[in-house]
């Protein structure tokens, strides 16, 4: 168990019976030595937290999701043979890549967005989400890379995001970004295949440090293991509606499938140790 949260006494549940669960596990019967994550595949939110006071466009918004990376996560996790696990709700509800203590956990501004649902949030209905959808989301990851590990070994793991085309009044270059933070097993060699394709701008550690915070997944799952991994940031405009999917879904094919076949990267190296 990752984490051990007692429900508060007489509280209701926040997911209803017939409520899509906090995660889906797809290919589950993949053969490859990898696990792909998306924290943040889904704008859903459960039906007891009304829309979190939101209305419905709000929830289309990259506040809510990471637009696309749910689709690009089942269509790589198949063309890698690879299990990937997924998100069932929105990182609006609770942030499944943050630690518990960062106050973006459960935001209660997102990109200058209110979010009235979180707004003084009682700490007993901060902890149902965390029992309810963070705990068994984290939970299950640690248990997928553990079966992977006892079947094939060591596995790597790769994480999907994407991120909005402006900040503020900035229009990000970068296609795409690889986040890494101490360990450059994977990060390395495929910032250098991608930039093969001169079409493509690659940012290394952009638009975001993997270091400003280290986000829940990098920090206990892959470095905690000291498994070797990467991060991956899409830009949203690119993967939002089925043609940019099936392109990334290619791109990141080719060069995940050339970088994961060193044998090499396969090896769990306690960080703290050196």
């Amino acid at each position: 168990m990752i984490h051990k949260y007692s429900r508060v006494f007489g509280a209701a549940s926040i997911l209803a019976e017939d409520e899509q669960p906090p995660f889906e596990i797809v290919n589950t019967e993949g053969a490859a030595r990898l696990v792909i994550t998306c924290d943040h595949a889904s704008n859903r939110i459960p039906r007891s937290l009304g829309n979190l006071g939101l209305d419905e466009e709000l929830l289309t918004r990259h506040i809510a999701w990471d637009i696309g990376c749910a689709a690009l996560t089942r269509k790589l996790a198949a063309m890698l043979d690879a299990p990937a696990i997924i998100g069932g709700f929105s990182r609006l509800v609770i942030d499944l890549n943050r630690h518990l203590n960062d106050p973006t956990s459960i935001p209660v501004v997102s990109d200058n967005v209110r979010i009235p649902g979180n707004t003084d949030l009682p700490r007993a209905h901060a902890a149902q989400r965390v029992e309810e959808i963070f705990v068994p989301y984290h939970n299950a990851l640690a248990a997928l890379l553990a079966e992977v590990r006892a079947a094939r070994g060591v596995p790597a793991i790769v994480s999907l995001h994407s991120f909005t085309p402006v900040w503020g009044n900035f229009q990000r270059p970068w296609h795409v970004g690889v986040l890494w933070n101490r360990d450059r097993r994977i990060a390395g060699p495929l910032i250098d295949i991608l930039r093969r394709d001169g079409e493509l701008c690659v940012g290394d550690n952009q638009p975001y440090h993997a270091r400003e915070p280290v986000g829940y997944g990098m920090d206990v799952h892959a470095e905690g293991n000291g498994f070797p991994h990467a991060l991956l940031e899409i830009r949203q405009d690119l993967v939002a509606d089925e043609d940019g999917v099936d392109r990334w879904a290619r791109i990141l094919h080719g060069a995940l499938g050339e970088v994961l076949t060193d044998p090499g990267i396969y090896a769990a190296i306690d960080w703290e140790a050196t």
